[in-house]
Protein backbone atom coordinates (compact mmCIF):
# COMPACT_ATOMS: atom_id res chain seq x y z
CA UNK A 1 0.00 0.00 0.00
CA UNK A 2 3.22 2.51 0.97
CA UNK A 3 4.74 1.89 -2.65
CA UNK A 4 1.12 2.78 -4.11
CA UNK A 5 1.15 6.46 -1.90
CA UNK A 6 4.61 6.94 -2.92
CA UNK A 7 3.80 6.51 -6.56
CA UNK A 8 0.86 8.65 -6.26
CA UNK A 9 2.64 11.72 -4.24
CA UNK A 10 5.32 11.44 -7.10
CA UNK A 11 2.66 11.70 -10.01
CA UNK A 12 0.96 15.00 -8.18
CA UNK A 13 3.87 16.76 -7.31
CA UNK A 14 5.24 15.86 -11.03
CA UNK A 15 1.61 17.77 -12.76
CA UNK A 16 2.06 20.44 -10.20
CA UNK A 17 5.11 21.37 -11.65
CA UNK A 18 4.59 20.88 -14.87
CA UNK A 19 1.67 23.19 -14.36
CA UNK A 20 3.48 26.06 -12.49
CA UNK A 21 5.88 26.21 -16.09
CA UNK A 22 2.87 25.65 -18.02
CA UNK A 23 1.93 28.76 -16.58
CA UNK A 24 5.05 30.78 -16.68
CA UNK A 25 5.92 31.97 -19.76
CA UNK A 26 9.87 31.80 -20.58
CA UNK A 27 11.02 35.23 -20.50
CA UNK A 28 13.63 37.36 -21.66
CA UNK A 29 14.98 40.89 -20.13
CA UNK A 30 16.56 43.24 -22.03
CA UNK A 31 17.62 45.95 -18.71
CA UNK A 32 17.89 45.09 -15.33
CA UNK A 33 15.27 47.25 -13.91
CA UNK A 34 12.81 44.96 -16.22
CA UNK A 35 13.98 41.95 -14.08
CA UNK A 36 13.93 43.89 -11.04
CA UNK A 37 9.95 45.04 -12.14
CA UNK A 38 9.42 41.10 -12.88
CA UNK A 39 10.86 39.81 -9.42
CA UNK A 40 8.74 41.81 -7.97
CA UNK A 41 5.68 40.27 -9.75
CA UNK A 42 6.77 37.38 -8.85
CA UNK A 43 7.91 36.46 -12.56
CA UNK A 44 11.38 36.26 -12.02
CA UNK A 45 11.41 32.31 -12.13
CA UNK A 46 10.15 32.64 -15.63
CA UNK A 47 13.40 34.97 -16.95
CA UNK A 48 15.61 32.64 -18.88
CA UNK A 49 17.71 35.33 -20.50
CA UNK A 50 18.77 38.83 -19.97
CA UNK A 51 21.06 41.71 -20.20
CA UNK A 52 24.65 41.74 -20.16
CA UNK A 53 24.25 44.40 -17.75
CA UNK A 54 22.11 41.70 -15.21
CA UNK A 55 22.96 40.62 -12.35
CA UNK A 56 21.19 37.20 -12.85
CA UNK A 57 23.13 34.51 -13.52
CA UNK A 58 21.66 33.50 -16.56
CA UNK A 59 22.59 33.55 -20.80
CA UNK A 60 22.98 36.88 -21.76
CA UNK A 61 21.33 38.56 -24.79
CA UNK A 62 23.15 42.14 -25.52
CA UNK A 63 21.81 45.56 -24.22
CA UNK A 64 19.23 47.51 -24.49
CA UNK A 65 20.57 49.02 -27.88
CA UNK A 66 22.16 46.05 -29.36
CA UNK A 67 19.80 43.11 -28.56
CA UNK A 68 21.77 39.72 -29.65
CA UNK A 69 18.96 37.98 -32.40
CA UNK A 70 20.79 35.03 -32.19
CA UNK A 71 20.91 34.65 -28.38
CA UNK A 72 17.60 35.42 -27.85
CA UNK A 73 16.24 33.04 -30.71
CA UNK A 74 18.00 30.33 -29.15
CA UNK A 75 16.52 30.17 -25.47
CA UNK A 76 13.31 30.07 -27.17
CA UNK A 77 11.26 33.17 -25.46
CA UNK A 78 7.45 33.76 -25.28
CA UNK A 79 7.77 37.13 -24.17
CA UNK A 80 10.97 39.86 -24.93
CA UNK A 81 10.73 42.86 -22.76
CA UNK A 82 13.42 45.77 -23.48
CA UNK A 83 12.92 49.08 -23.00
CA UNK A 84 12.06 52.25 -25.55
CA UNK A 85 15.27 52.71 -25.72
CA UNK A 86 15.42 49.81 -28.24
CA UNK A 87 14.68 51.18 -31.59
CA UNK A 88 11.04 49.63 -32.62
CA UNK A 89 12.55 48.62 -35.73
CA UNK A 90 15.29 46.53 -33.96
CA UNK A 91 12.98 45.02 -31.45
CA UNK A 92 11.30 43.43 -34.65
CA UNK A 93 13.79 42.18 -35.85
CA UNK A 94 15.53 39.98 -32.70
CA UNK A 95 11.78 39.25 -31.94
CA UNK A 96 11.97 35.50 -33.11
CA UNK A 97 8.52 33.97 -34.27
CA UNK A 98 5.85 33.12 -32.27
CA UNK A 99 7.13 35.03 -29.54
CA UNK A 100 5.60 38.35 -28.11
CA UNK A 101 7.47 41.58 -27.47
CA UNK A 102 6.64 43.98 -25.39
CA UNK A 103 8.62 47.86 -25.24
CA UNK A 104 8.17 50.28 -22.22
CA UNK A 105 9.72 53.18 -20.69
CA UNK A 106 9.86 53.80 -17.20
CA UNK A 107 12.71 56.69 -16.84
CA UNK A 108 10.98 60.04 -18.14
CA UNK A 109 8.26 60.11 -14.82
CA UNK A 110 6.36 58.05 -12.26
CA UNK A 111 3.47 58.05 -14.41
CA UNK A 112 5.37 56.36 -16.66
CA UNK A 113 6.85 53.84 -14.05
CA UNK A 114 3.39 53.05 -12.85
CA UNK A 115 2.34 52.50 -16.55
CA UNK A 116 5.66 49.77 -17.32
CA UNK A 117 4.87 47.88 -14.47
CA UNK A 118 1.30 47.60 -15.57
CA UNK A 119 1.86 46.52 -18.82
CA UNK A 120 4.41 44.26 -17.63
CA UNK A 121 2.01 42.32 -15.17
CA UNK A 122 -0.48 42.58 -17.92
CA UNK A 123 2.57 40.86 -20.58
CA UNK A 124 3.51 38.21 -18.37
CA UNK A 125 0.00 37.19 -17.02
CA UNK A 126 1.77 37.76 -13.44
CA UNK A 127 -0.69 36.14 -11.11
CA UNK A 128 -2.51 39.16 -8.87
CA UNK A 129 0.03 41.65 -11.19
CA UNK A 130 -2.68 44.16 -11.83
CA UNK A 131 -3.72 44.39 -7.84
CA UNK A 132 0.01 44.73 -6.57
CA UNK A 133 0.66 47.68 -9.08
CA UNK A 134 -2.53 49.26 -7.58
CA UNK A 135 -0.95 48.73 -3.86
CA UNK A 136 2.02 50.04 -5.31
CA UNK A 137 0.08 53.04 -6.62
CA UNK A 138 -1.20 53.86 -3.16
CA UNK A 139 1.73 53.45 -1.44
CA UNK A 140 3.96 55.59 -3.37
CA UNK A 141 1.25 58.38 -3.25
CA UNK A 142 0.39 58.66 0.47
CA UNK A 143 4.86 58.44 0.79
CA UNK A 144 4.78 61.57 -1.47
CA UNK A 145 1.81 63.09 0.70
CA UNK A 146 3.47 62.61 3.85
CA UNK A 147 7.24 63.84 2.51
CA UNK A 148 8.73 66.88 4.27
CA UNK A 149 9.92 68.93 0.70
CA UNK A 150 9.16 71.76 2.68
CA UNK A 151 10.07 73.72 -1.30
CA UNK A 152 13.93 73.34 -0.63
CA UNK A 153 16.54 73.66 -4.02
CA UNK A 154 17.53 70.10 -4.82
CA UNK A 155 20.27 69.19 -6.99
CA UNK A 156 20.32 65.61 -8.13
CA UNK A 157 23.87 64.00 -9.16
CA UNK A 158 25.42 60.81 -9.93
CA UNK A 159 29.18 62.06 -9.36
CA UNK A 160 30.61 58.64 -8.13
CA UNK A 161 30.88 57.57 -11.87
CA UNK A 162 33.11 58.43 -14.85
CA UNK A 163 31.13 60.85 -16.32
CA UNK A 164 28.83 63.50 -13.80
CA UNK A 165 25.51 63.90 -14.32
CA UNK A 166 22.57 65.60 -12.57
CA UNK A 167 18.76 64.71 -13.41
CA UNK A 168 16.17 67.39 -13.91
CA UNK A 169 12.56 67.35 -15.15
CA UNK A 170 11.52 64.71 -17.58
CA UNK A 171 13.33 62.24 -15.19
CA UNK A 172 12.10 59.75 -12.87
CA UNK A 173 14.10 60.75 -10.56
CA UNK A 174 13.31 64.54 -11.00
CA UNK A 175 9.65 63.73 -11.32
CA UNK A 176 9.65 62.08 -8.08
CA UNK A 177 11.82 64.91 -5.63
CA UNK A 178 8.80 67.95 -7.47
CA UNK A 179 5.71 65.44 -6.16
CA UNK A 180 7.65 65.23 -3.37
CA UNK A 181 7.78 69.01 -2.18
CA UNK A 182 11.16 69.41 -3.20
CA UNK A 183 11.96 72.13 -5.98
CA UNK A 184 14.48 71.20 -9.41
CA UNK A 185 17.28 73.40 -8.81
CA UNK A 186 18.65 72.31 -12.29
CA UNK A 187 16.92 74.05 -14.89
CA UNK A 188 18.37 72.13 -18.01
CA UNK A 189 15.76 69.07 -19.55
CA UNK A 190 16.43 65.71 -18.53
CA UNK A 191 20.08 64.28 -17.80
CA UNK A 192 22.43 67.16 -17.59
CA UNK A 193 25.95 65.92 -18.43
CA UNK A 194 28.74 67.73 -15.80
CA UNK A 195 32.18 67.64 -17.97
CA UNK A 196 34.15 69.65 -16.86
CA UNK A 197 36.43 71.72 -19.66
CA UNK A 198 35.88 74.27 -22.51
CA UNK A 199 32.50 75.03 -23.48
CA UNK A 200 31.04 71.96 -20.46
CA UNK A 201 29.39 73.10 -17.26
CA UNK A 202 31.47 71.25 -13.87
CA UNK A 203 30.05 70.29 -10.84
CA UNK A 204 30.96 73.50 -8.97
CA UNK A 205 29.75 75.92 -11.40
CA UNK A 206 26.82 74.61 -11.43
CA UNK A 207 26.05 74.60 -7.65
CA UNK A 208 27.13 78.10 -7.94
CA UNK A 209 24.77 79.23 -10.83
CA UNK A 210 22.06 76.66 -9.59
CA UNK A 211 22.19 77.85 -5.60
CA UNK A 212 20.66 74.72 -4.24
CA UNK A 213 19.62 74.11 -0.46
CA UNK A 214 21.35 70.84 -0.63
CA UNK A 215 23.13 68.62 -3.39
CA UNK A 216 21.61 64.81 -3.27
CA UNK A 217 24.08 62.33 -4.48
CA UNK A 218 23.30 58.81 -5.50
CA UNK A 219 25.64 56.52 -5.85
CA UNK A 220 25.98 53.29 -8.06
CA UNK A 221 27.28 50.35 -6.72
CA UNK A 222 30.03 49.63 -8.74
CA UNK A 223 31.36 53.03 -7.95
CA UNK A 224 35.10 53.09 -6.98
CA UNK A 225 35.84 56.91 -6.10
CA UNK A 226 33.50 59.85 -6.22
CA UNK A 227 33.91 63.84 -7.96
CA UNK A 228 36.51 65.33 -5.82
CA UNK A 229 34.19 68.00 -6.14
CA UNK A 230 31.97 66.83 -3.74
CA UNK A 231 34.40 67.78 -1.18
CA UNK A 232 34.35 71.56 -1.24
CA UNK A 233 30.42 71.89 -1.89
CA UNK A 234 29.36 75.46 0.06
CA UNK A 235 26.50 73.72 0.52
CA UNK A 236 24.99 70.20 2.52
CA UNK A 237 25.93 67.34 0.73
CA UNK A 238 23.21 63.67 1.39
CA UNK A 239 25.13 60.45 0.00
CA UNK A 240 22.86 57.65 -0.96
CA UNK A 241 23.01 54.15 -2.47
CA UNK A 242 21.26 54.59 -6.05
CA UNK A 243 20.23 51.19 -5.69
CA UNK A 244 16.46 52.36 -4.72
CA UNK A 245 16.48 55.27 -6.96
CA UNK A 246 18.46 54.04 -10.25
CA UNK A 247 15.51 50.95 -11.31
CA UNK A 248 12.47 52.93 -12.19
CA UNK A 249 9.57 50.55 -10.70
CA UNK A 250 8.71 49.31 -6.94
CA UNK A 251 12.26 50.11 -4.98
CA UNK A 252 11.25 53.96 -5.24
CA UNK A 253 9.28 53.25 -2.17
CA UNK A 254 12.52 52.69 -0.24
CA UNK A 255 14.30 54.99 -1.76
CA UNK A 256 11.48 57.81 -0.67
CA UNK A 257 12.17 56.39 3.10
CA UNK A 258 15.64 56.26 2.83
CA UNK A 259 15.75 60.23 1.43
CA UNK A 260 13.11 61.08 3.83
CA UNK A 261 15.29 59.88 6.68
CA UNK A 262 18.44 61.29 5.44
CA UNK A 263 16.79 64.72 4.97
CA UNK A 264 15.81 64.97 8.80
CA UNK A 265 17.59 67.26 10.58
Amino acid sequence: MLPLIRILCVTLLGFAVLNAHAGCPRIVSQSPYLSIALDWLGRGECIVGVSRYDKKDLPRTGGVADPDAAAIAALHPDLLVTSTLTKADVLQQVTPAGARALRVGGSRSLAETERMLSELAEASEAPDGAARVRQFSRELRQRLADFPGHGRRVLLLSACAEKPYSYSRNTVLGDLAEQAGLTLADPADGIHHLDDGPGNEGIPALVASSRPDLVINFIATSASQCNAALGALPVPLVMLSGDNFFYPGPRLLEGLDELKEALKP
